[in-house]
C-alpha cells in the first residue's frame, strides 16, 4: 500500500474489453500459506472494440505468477511485461488459450478480499475487484464467463469442497489423505461472483420444488455443533424463492443452492451464483443468541442475497457505475418480500428510518453523489446508502409512477431483454418504457443527479369556491461539483382529510378523479387545485413516502394531533408524530442552549399517549410510533451550529417527560403485553415485545429506584435474547450498580459465544456515559476483541463512532482522535473497513464552532498520514472538500 495521487476512473470514459474471456477452467489445490492455481482461460476478440485491440492486460495483485502458456507453448520473460498490478501480453490471435499458474497466501490475507482463511474455513470474497488476487483475470464486470472449478485440498483440513453451479466429481487422492470436488457452472457470470469454500463444515439441509416440478438441494454449511440455529434461514431461504415465483415469475435455475456462514467477513453477505457466502451473524439464530431484530434482518439479507439470482447474477452491471442497477433494484425487491411477510406499514417504517438515517446525511454533506456516479477512485467506497437505500427508493418511485401491473410488465420484459447480460441503467430503464408507453426521461435525472430534494408546500382553501390549491416547490439544493440542479419527475401521494377525519374524494379542477391519490410533479413549480373541497382540509403529504425528498409545509400543532389520530395512511400518522416530536426536540434544543427552560411537552405527550392506548393498532405499529426521532435525526433536521449534547439532553428529557406523564398507561402495556409461551420471530409476537421493551424503555428514563429495579428484574428473567439485550441497552445508559451486574452477568453467560458477546461490546460502545471513551479504550485490549475481525471492529469501534454522538463528539475532541487512530491502524490491514469507519465523520462541517475546529485537525491528521490506501484517501479528502 502506499500514498500516491490515484487517477480517477469516469463512466464517461467506458470502453468494452479488447478481449472476451469466455470459458474459464480453474484447479486449485488449497494451502495455508502457498495456495496454487493454475488456470486455463478461453479468450477471444472482442467484436465490439473498436480499432486494433492492442495488448492483453491481465489484473493481479498479491500473487506469484509461477508458469505462463500460450496455447500449450510456454511464454519466456521477453514475452509478457509484469507489474505488481497486472500481466501484460501482446501479439495475440484472435482465438486462443492461456494458461497460468499462480500462488497466493489465504493465511496472510487480512484485507478479506480475495482468498482468505476465517477460523480455519478457506473462503473467497470477490467483489468489486478480488478476483484479481487468485488469478490474472478481466476483473470487470463485463467479462462473463463459464466456470469450471476443481478443488483439492488436505481431507482432515477441509473435508467439505464447495464452488458455484452443481457438483461434477469427487475423489481421493494419495491414499486419501487429500481429496478434491468438481463444480460447473453452467451459466456465463463476472468473475466478481465467482467463490470457493473449503473447510471443516457442518451442513443443515433441506430442498425445494420449484413451481416448474424441480427438486433443488439446499444446504447452509456452518462450524460444527451450529447447524440447529440454520432453521429461521433455512426456512426465509425457502419463503424467498416461493415469493419470487410468485411475485415476479423467477424460478431458481440450478441443481444445488448452498450458503456458507463465516466469521470474518467485510460485509453482510455476497450472492455468488449458488454459492452464498454470509457473514454468520446473518445466518445463526436461536431464541436465546438473536434478538427479533437479528432473526428480522437474516429473513431479509437472505432474500436479498437469493434474489441477486436474477437481478445480479442472471442480468448483471456492464460496469461498476451500474452498481445500482443490481444492488437499489435487489433492495427494492427484499423491501417488498418483507412488506408481505410482515406489517407493510412497520416494513415501510423500517426502511424510510433507515434511508434517512444513512443516506439523508449522505446526501447533504461532502460524500453525496449520484444514485449512479460518474465517476470514483475506490469503488469499495461506493457500496453506500445512496446506491443501495436511495437507489431502491428510485425502484420503488417508478412503481408508484406505472402501478404495480404495469411495473411486472417491465420486469419481465427486463429479464426477457437482458437475461444473460451485462446491463446499464438506461436497458432496465427503456423495459418500463417499452412495456408500458411511459415517458420516463426525466425521471432519469433521479440517477444522475444528487442531493435530496425539498418540496415545500402551500395549501390555500377557498371557501367560496369550495376549492383547496395545493402548491409545491421544488427546492434543489447544490452538492459537491453540482450547484445547478434540474427539476425531477417526483411522484407525491397525497390526501386530504376533512374535519371528520375522514378521506377527501380527490378532484382536479379539470373534473378528473384523483384515485389512486398520485400527483406527478414534474417542473419547479406547479398548483394543483382540487374541486368539491367542502371544508378546509388538513393535507396528508407524500403518503407511504412516495418520494426520497425533504417536506416542508406549516401544519400547525393541532394539524400534527389531528394527523396523528386520523391519518388513514398509517406511515403519514406515524411520519405526523416524528414531525411533531421534532418539532419539541428543536425548540427545546434551542432553549437549553439559551440556558432558558424549555416548554413543557404536554399537548404531544398527549397525543402519544392516544396512540399507545389505541387497542384497534398493531402492536409493532405502536412500537415504531411510540420510538422518538434520534439524536442523529435531529442534529440532521438542526443543520447547523449543532451541539450533540444539548440534543441528548432535550430527546432525555422528553423520554423522561413521556415515562411519568403517561406511567400508568405504559405499566400497563408493560404487564399485559408480557408472552409467557414458547417465543417465535413472527411480526405478532415480534411486535408485542418490540412495544412491551418501548414501555419499558420510557419507564426506565424515571431512573427511580422502582424503575430500575423492573429493568434489572426484566434483564434477569429474560427468557429470550431480544428481552435480555434490550435490558441491557436500557441498563447502559444508567449510573446504577445494577448496570456492573447486568453486563458482569452477561459477558459470564456469552463469553464463549463470539456472536453474542458483540452486544457486550456493542452497548458499552454506545453508552452516553462519561466514562464510556475509557471503556471502548480498554476494551479494544480485552482478549475477546480482534482488530482483524470486521464484526468487532464495528460492534465496539464503529458503534461508538456512529452510534454514540455524545461520546464520539466529546467537546475536548478525544472521541475524534481515538477514531482516527483506529482508521489509520485498521487501513494498514483492510482499508475497505477502515474508510466505513471514517465515514462518521461525514457531518462534522455542521458541528458548533469548536468541535467542527478539532473535527477539522482529526481529519488533517488523517490525510496527511503515510502510507494511506486509495480507500481512505479518497473518503478523506472529499471529506475534507
Amino acid at each position: 500500500m502506499k500514498t500516491d495521487t490515484p487517477r480517477p476512473i469516469q463512466l464517461k470514459d467506458y470502453r468494452p474489453p479488447n478481449y472476451l474471456i469466455y470459458a474459464v477452467n480453474l484447479d486449485v489445490s488449497l494451502h495455508a500459506t502457498r495456495t496454487r492455481v493454475r488456470a486455463r482461460l478461453k479468450i477471444r476478440r472482442n467484436p465490439a472494440y473498436p480499432g486494433n485491440p492492442g495488448p492483453l492486460r491481465l489484473d493481479g495483485e498479491m500473487i506469484e505468477l509461477e508458469a505462463l502458456r500460450l496455447d500449450g507453448r510456454q511464454l519466456g520473460p521477453q514475452e509478457y511485461q509484469r507489474t505488481d498490478k497486472e500481466l501484460v501480453i501482446g501479439g495475440l490471435p484472435d482465438l486462443f488459450t492461456l494458461e497460468t499458474t499462480t500462488y497466493c497466501n489465504p493465511e496472510a490475507n487480512k484485507a478479506l478480499t480475495g482468498l482468505y482463511l476465517s477460523r480455519g474455513i478457506y473462503c473467497t470474497q470477490c467483489e468489486a475487484q478480488g478476483f484479481r488476487r487468485i488469478t490474472y483475470f478481466l476483473d470487470r464486470p463485463d467479462v462473463l464467463a463459464t466456470y469450471t472449478v476443481r478443488i483439492e485440498a488436505d481431507r482432515n483440513e477441509a473435508p467439505v469442497l464447495l464452488s458455484n453451479g452443481d457438483p461434477q466429481e469427487r475423489g481421493t487422492l494419495d491414499g486419501g489423505k487429500r481429496h478434491y470436488a468438481v463444480w460447473r457452472d453452467p451459466h456465463a457470470k463476472p468473475c466478481y461472483l465467482f467463490a470457493l469454500v473449503g473447510g471443516n463444515l457442518a451442513s443443515y439441509a433441506s430442498d425445494f420444488t420449484t413451481a416448474s416440478g424441480r427438486k433443488v438441494d439446499l444446504r447452509i454449511y456452518v462450524e460444527p455443533g451450529k447447524e440447529e440455529r440454520c432453521a429461521w434461514a433455512m426456512d426465509a431461504l425457502k419463503r424467498s424463492m416461493r415469493w419470487d415465483e410468485e411475485r415476479f415469475g423467477r424460478e431458481y435455475d440450478l441443481d444445488v443452492f448452498n450458503i456458507v456462514a463465516v466469521s470474518d467477513f467485510n460485509m453482510g453477505a455476497m450472492e455468488n451464483k449458488g454459492l452464498n457466502v454470509f457473514n454468520d451473524a446473518l445466518i445463526l439464530a436461536s431464541p436465546e443468541t438473536a434478538t427479533d431484530a437479528n432473526f428480522a434482518a437474516i429473513e431479509r439479507v437472505i432474500a436479498h442475497e437469493y434474489f441477486h439470482n436474477w437481478t445480479g447474477n442472471r442480468i448483471t452491471c456492464r460496469d461498476w457505475f451500474q452498481l445500482c442497477l443490481k444492488e437499489g433494484l435487489t433492495v427494492f425487491r427484499d423491501q417488498e418480500f418483507c412488506a408481505d411477510q410482515r406489517s407493510a406499514t412497520v416494513e415501510r417504517i423500517r426502511d424510510v428510518r433507515n434511508l434517512k438515517a444513512a443516506q439523508f446525511p449522505e446526501d447533504a454533506g461532502p460524500l453525496a453523489h449520484p444514485v449512479r456516479p460518474g465517476r470514483y477512485i475506490e469503488i469499495n467506497n461506493f457500496y453506500t446508502a445512496t446506491v443501495y437505500n436511495k437507489g431502491a427508493e428510485v425502484v420503488r418511485m417508478i412503481q408508484t409512477l406505472l402501478g404495480r401491473e404495469g411495473f411486472r410488465k417491465g420486469m419481465d420484459l427486463y429479464f426477457e431483454r437482458h437475461d444473460g447480460q451485462a446491463a446499464t441503467v438506461e436497458d432496465f430503464v427503456t423495459c418500463f418504457e417499452d412495456a408500458t408507453g411511459k415517458d420516463l426521461e426525466q425521471f432519469m435525472t433521479w440517477y444522475s443527479q444528487a442531493g435530496t430534494p425539498e418540496l415545500v408546500c402551500q395549501l390555500k382553501y377557498d371557501a367560496r369556491k369550495r376549492t383547496a390549491d395545493l402548491t409545491i416547490a421544488q427546492v434543489l439544493p447544490p452538492t459537491p461539483g453540482e450547484a445547478k440542479k434540474k427539476p425531477l419527475h417526483v411522484p407525491v401521494r397525497l390526501g386530504l382529510l376533512g374535519g371528520n377525519g375522514q378521506d377527501i374524494a380527490l378532484t382536479l379542477a379539470s373534473g378528473k378523479p384523483l384515485e389512486d391519490g398520485v400527483i406527478e410533479l414534474t417542473k419547479r413549480t406547479e398548483t394543483y387545485r382540487f374541486r368539491n373541497v367542502p371544508s378546509r382540509p388538513v393535507p396528508s403529504l407524500l403518503r407511504s413516502f412516495s418520494a426520497p425528498v425533504n417536506l416542508t409545509i406549516a401544519h400547525s400543532d393541532a394539524d400534527l394531533q389531528f394527523l396523528m389520530a386520523n391519518d388513514s395512511d398509517l406511515y403519514n400518522r406515524w411520519q405526523a408524530a416524528q414531525d411533531y416530536a421534532t418539532r419539541v426536540l428543536v425548540a427545546a434544543v434551542k432553549a437549553l442552549r439559551a440556558g432558558t427552560r424549555p416548554d413543557k411537552p404536554q399537548a404531544y405527550v398527549a397525543a402519544l399517549g392516544v396512540t399507545l392506548k389505541d387497542e384497534s393498532l398493531d402492536p409493532g405499529y405502536r412500537a415504531q410510533f411510540m420510538f422518538l426521532p434520534s439524536e442523529s435525526d435531529l442534529a440532521r433536521v438542526i443543520g447547523r451550529d449543532v451541539d450533540p449534547l444539548a440534543i441528548h439532553n432535550a430527546r432525555q428529557d422528553l423520554r423522561k417527560a413521556v415515562g411519568t406523564v403517561l406511567y400508568d398507561a405504559l405499566v400497563d402495556t408493560y404487564r399485559r403485553y408480557e408472552i409467557k409461551g414458547p417465543y417465535s420471530p413472527a411480526p405478532d409476537a415480534a411486535g408485542r415485545r418490540a412495544l412491551r421493551n418501548a414501555a419499558l424503555g420510557y419507564l426506565t428514563c424515571r431512573s427511580k429506584a422502582e424503575d430500575v429495579a423492573r429493568v434489572a428484574a426484566h434483564f434477569t428473567g429474560a427468557r429470550n435474547a431480544t428481552d435480555e439485550v434490550s435490558a441491557l441497552a436500557m441498563l447502559s445508559e444508567l449510573r446504577s450498580p445494577e448496570r456492573a451486574k447486568a453486563f458482569d452477568r452477561f459477558y459470564r453467560r456469552w463469553k464463549d459465544d463470539h456472536l453474542v458477546i458483540d452486544n457486550w461490546f456493542a452497548y458499552q460502545a454506545a453508552s452516553p456515559l462519561a466514562s464510556s471513551l475509557a471503556t471502548v479504550v480498554k476494551l479494544t485490549r480485552h482478549p475477546l476483541f480482534s482488530m482483524n475481525n470486521p464484526n468487532k471492529v464495528r460492534a465496539l469501534i464503529g458503534t461508538f463512532a456512529m452510534a454514540n454522538p455524545v461520546s464520539f463528539n466529546r467537546p475536548d475532541g478525544r472521541g475524534y482522535e481515538f477514531v482516527a487512530d483506529r482508521v489509520l491502524e485498521i487501513d494498514a490491514f483492510n482499508p475497505q473497513v477502515a474508510a466505513r469507519l471514517l465515514s462518521a465523520f461525514r457531518s462534522w462541517k455542521a458541528l458548533e464552532t469548536e468541535r467542527r475546529r478539532l473535527a477539522k485537525k482529526t481529519l488533517q491528521r488523517i490525510a496527511s498520514a503515510t502510507p494511506l490506501s486509495h480507500d481512505v484517501q479518497e473518503i478523506v479528502g472529499k471529506i475534507l472538500e
